[in-house]
């Protein structure tokens, strides 16, 4: 083993061994190289002030090299915040802007002890991160039956994890945290788990609400004194859009520093949050009492990120620190924030008007993000979903057997009753077929 992973991980041990013994064998292998090309840039980059002949850039008159027909259309920036590489963790400035807003944003987070957040390329990348630092093959991957594909692909087949399913909802409609905590109990002889949290939730829109909240913090915690390493992944891709009754921030805030056998991890990022999908700039966060231990998960973090993009791309950070910091910024979400507000409670009443009855379907609780479900009574969720593609030129997603999500994001307001209009067609012809 590489010596500077050796010391990382006498930094995690003498932290917190529990987390130590989370890490995958990659996690405890990894480390951010401290000697080599980068640590010389740096030392030139500091010292060299006559030539810098290190930097892996073309320069040009003192700034880096650049294209005409690029700059003229991106003349609001400098090409220093442009073309030259970010940091592997991200623009400093970034980071520091991101964690204040966190920390605004997550009021249970005061006086918590957690990371600078990493840059990350968007969240699904940030998962990546988690996946290779703790989850080794036939680890226990918890999360809900109600989820986001992608987690199969990233823990199960990058990293050939176990998933461990359990009812996202009870009977009365409300978050499943018994179902939640017998998956935990379950993987007692293992000692470890992984949980992802996914609120607002994909694909049904929901976020619990407080009560339901402390339920899941409680299922945690119990986990942990029973004997078994949590580490416990908030995916918070569609943060802050809360439309009614539910949390209102990150679980993230409750579950740091829970317990010495609990990792809390926080994935987010302005993918969603700022309405900049393809700028792909996302963040990974870790809460721990020791400062050590976050110093030397994030140097392995690096390591990963070193070692799969180097480093993400610098224009886009550059383009959300300067949203993030301009005075028009706030009023510009808030607006954004009310259309989509709009669009959900418009899909609600409809579904609550009895226009469409209740022969045909029901619908899953939600309160936030970008979709809901549907849950069809009399015809498969596929046969309509083809139907209704090819007759009707509506395009759903089809979920298991009776599932049918449907993103409110992308249709405005004035078009959604006649959007469930086509899918009770829909169903309707499909019953006489």
């Amino acid at each position: 083993m590489n010596p500077l992973a050796g010391q990382l991980n006498d930094s995690i041990k003498a932290g917190n061994e529990h987390v130590y013994d989370m890490l995958s064998n990659l996690g405890k292998a990894i480390y951010f190289p401290k000697e080599g090309i980068l640590s010389q840039s740096a030392e030139a980059t500091a010292h060299a002030k006559k030539y810098n002949a290190t930097i892996g850039i073309a320069t040009e008159n003192g700034m880096p090299m650049h294209l005409g027909v690029i700059q003229d259309k991106l003349s609001a920036y400098s090409p220093k915040d442009l073309y030259g590489y970010a940091p592997p963790a991200g623009k400093p400035e970034l980071r520091t802007v991101w964690r204040e807003k966190m920390l605004r944003e997550n009021p249970s987070l005061e006086g918590k002890s957690f990371s600078n957040p990493v840059v990350t390329n968007a969240l699904t990348h940030g998962l990546s991160i988690v996946a290779d630092l703790f989850a080794e093959q036939g680890d226990a991957v918890i999360y809900p039956d109600k989820n986001w594909e992608n987690y199969e692909l990233t823990f199960g087949i990058r990293r050939l994890t176990e998933t461990v399913n359990y009812p996202l909802f009870t009977e009365d409609m409300s978050f499943n945290s018994e179902g939640l905590l017998d998956a935990l109990l379950a993987q007692k002889d293992r000692g470890k788990a992984i949980v992802l949290l996914n609120f607002p939730n994909n694909p049904t829109g929901y976020t619990p609400g407080i009560k339901e909240g402390e339920a899941i913090v409680a299922a945690i915690l119990r986990a942990a004194e029973e004997g078994i390493n949590v580490v416990v992944v908030s995916d918070d891709a569609y943060f802050g859009l809360f439309f009614e009754d539910s949390l209102k921030e990150s679980l993230f805030g409750k579950l740091a520093n829970l317990h010495p056998r609990v990792l809390a991890v926080k994935i987010d990022g302005a993918t969603k949050e700022e309405f900049v999908w393809g700028f792909r700039v996302g963040f990974i966060t870790y809460a721990s009492e020791n400062k050590e231990l976050l110093a030397a998960l994030e140097q392995k973090t690096l390591g990963i990120i070193r070692a799969t993009i180097s480093s993400g791309a610098h224009p886009s950070q550059t383009f959300v620190l300067d949203a993030l910091k301009a005075p028009e910024f706030a009023a510009q979400k808030e607006e954004k924030f009310q259309i989509m507000k709009g669009r959900a409670n418009k899909v609600k009443a409809l579904l609550d008007s009895g226009k469409y009855g209740d022969d045909v379907w029901t619908y899953y609780p939600f309160n936030s993000g970008y979709f809901m479900c549907l849950k069809l009574l009399t015809v498969p969720a596929e046969a309509l979903r083809l139907h209704l593609i090819h007759n009707y030129g509506l395009g759903t997603i089809a979920l298991g057997e009776s599932d049918l999500r449907i993103a409110f994001s992308c249709i405005e307001e004035d078009q959604l009753e006649d959007l469930f209009d086509l899918v009770y067609a829909g169903i309707r012809d499909l019953e006489k077929a």
